[in-house]
């Protein structure tokens, strides 16, 4: 799903994105609620970038990178965590690309994510290339997505990664 958010376009930075978790729902510009075998996973596009809520009879998880202001935990290369039954990942990086391959990447992307049944982009008014994008899925028991912030004022797209999945247990000696 593809939507222009009704948003002024803020000349925010790749740099100002912060990472939490557990976090609150905060107020979204489109959702997306998927259905994955026995996981609720909703899919958030925020004025300051994503929240991802993720319900399952294991417990929940909620995952926002965003412009938070005052947070104090930048936005990580990656981070391993245990979640209660869930091992949870996450891994960013930076892209610093040219304004032409800025332009066909973002172009891309949006094709990418607008025609999958579990992805959601939206644009922001005032920039074609300025846009978040997210793409989920569920395999092998593990729930999974993909994200893609554009900052084209900077030629910088943030992507990231989570995999949230079932600990495996320590097999006995």
């Amino acid at each position: 799903m593809l939507t222009t958010l009704q948003t002024a376009y803020s000349d925010t930075r790749a740099a100002d994105l912060a990472w939490a978790l557990g976090r609150e729902p905060l107020p979204a510009l489109a959702v997306l609620d998927l259905q994955l075998a026995d996981a609720k996973l909703q899919l958030r596009l925020l004025g300051a970038s994503h929240q991802v809520l993720l319900e399952e009879d294991r417990g929940s998880c909620s995952e926002t990178v965003a412009c938070i202001p005052g947070s104090s935990t930048p936005l990580p290369l990656g981070v391993a965590k245990r979640l209660g039954d869930w091992e949870y990942e996450f891994a960013a990086r930076v892209e610093t690309l040219s304004e032409g391959s800025f332009a066909g990447r973002a172009q891309e992307l949006l094709a990418l994510v607008a025609d999958h049944p579990h992805g959601l982009a939206g644009t922001f008014p005032g920039s074609p290339h300025a846009f978040t994008a997210m793409l989920a899925q569920r395999t092998e028991g593990q729930v999974r997505w993909r994200t893609w912030h554009a900052y084209p004022q900077e030629g910088q797209l943030v992507v990231t990664r989570t995999r949230v999945g079932v600990r495996m247990p320590v097999p006995a000696l």
